[in-house]
């Protein structure tokens, strides 16, 4: 079992209360760090818009009650605001084009009890009052803590289900990826980025049960004539070893500076080997034979999106500031994890060195890296 360096246990169980984006405002923060992430996400607002049309609406709303809208993964940005905002829109609009009343709209901001919810809600513009007024938001809004891998919701109680960026973290890191007597164990290396084809598979695996947990739990929760929307980072690679920009992201420099500590003599390699990202990038495919297998929902849309850089900089000519922009990237979505295995002070030392190491490779990195992602749009299927 893994301890930090102040001899606190780290368990496979403890990813639900760990695991988080980089909270606060500093320059490692997620809220800092996800541009990338919204540019991504402007790319694929017409398969939302698309897959919000395939709504069937109620004609009389206060009987129905409020249109209910479930972010699950919402992290602590604004860019899921953004993203609420665009559907409560186009929902509103949908409704004043049938000439029905408005309903009320109510949002749940949903993401681990670790998050940095104090963050998200001090983003949010006043609530709504009698007339919507101009700055304010046309939705009620609350937060609900919890995995989404879990039931979070009461029964028939969400009409859209939106996930951006999310379904690619892992409910844990699977075990026979750390145990040493399992073939899958994930020796020397720290993500499965040019792994073993064992390591991967118990990848592919952790994926897959847990996307299929994920379905279960909506199935229950979702509205019969509700819709689900997802956005997660994905390959074109059959090759599940091959994890594309994903591997560059969390593979090479992230992994030689895990390295570097361990040749140091600042790590030893057995806490190096206990660590691994829990992210798997999915095909497909792979997608495909859990949304059909589980057998809730019907595919209305599955498409593999070019998601281009993750990398946040000013100069791409400047070397410096792309081995900053890769760390602070990296930093913010997994630095929490990071720290919380090895502790703050080597977890500064990996990082710095994962920044002087990505500086010396910047044109490679600017040139090569970039996300593919899996976008999904699901309806309950019909019954036989």
């Amino acid at each position: 079992m893994a301890t930090n360096e102040a001899g606190v246990e780290v368990t496979k169980l403890s990813m639900e209360s760990l695991f988080s984006m980089k909270g606060g405002d500093g320059e490692n923060s997620y809220l800092n760090n996800s541009q990338a992430q919204a540019r991504h996400a402007r790319r694929v607002l017409p398969f939302l818009v698309s897959a919000l049309k395939t709504l069937k609406l109620n004609p009389s709303p206060k009987e129905a009650g409020a249109f209910t809208i479930a972010d699950l993964g919402c992290s602590t940005g604004t860019n899921t605001l953004f993203l609420v905002d665009v559907i409560v829109k186009c929902v509103a609009q949908m409704y004043e084009e049938l000439g029905h009343d408005l309903p009320e709209f109510l949002v749940f901001f949903s993401d681990l009890p670790s998050n940095d919810f104090n963050v998200l809600f001090q983003l949010l513009p006043p609530p709504p009052s009698s007339g919507c007024l101009e700055g304010q938001r046309p939705y009620f809004a609350s937060g609900v803590p919890g995995s989404f891998y879990t039931r979070l919701f009461p029964s028939r109680s969400v009409n859209v289900f939106n996930s951006f960026f999310s379904l690619h973290w892992l409910p844990q890191v699977p075990e026979r990826v750390t145990d040493e007597s399992s073939a899958a164990y994930n020796k020397g290396r720290v993500f499965v980025h040019g792994a073993s084809m064992d390591t991967a598979n118990a990848y592919k695996e952790q994926f897959q049960e847990g996307l299929a947990a994920f379905l279960r739990a909506r199935a229950t929760e979702m509205k019969a004539d509700g819709v689900m929307f997802l956005v997660f980072i994905g390959r074109t690679s059959v090759d599940p070893t091959d994890q594309q920009g994903a591997g560059i992201f969390f593979g090479a420099h992230f992994q030689d500076a895990w390295n570097d500590l361990v040749q140091e003599g600042l790590l030893e390699s057995e806490k190096r080997d206990s660590f691994n990202v829990p992210m798997y990038a999915a095909s497909l495919e792979e997608v495909r034979e859990v949304v059909e297998a589980e057998g809730s929902f019907a595919i209305n849309g599955l498409r593999v999106v070019d998601g281009g850089s993750p990398l946040v900089m000013s100069d791409p000519e400047d070397a410096d500031e792309v081995g900053r922009a890769l760390v602070n990237g990296c930093r913010s979505v997994a630095g929490v994890l990071v720290e919380s295995h090895i502790g703050e002070r080597l977890s500064e030392e990996l990082f710095a060195r994962m920044e002087r190491r990505a500086a010396r490779h910047a044109r490679e990195l600017v040139e090569e890296l970039q996300f593919f992602h899996i976008v999904a749009s699901l309806s309950f299927a019909a019954a036989d």
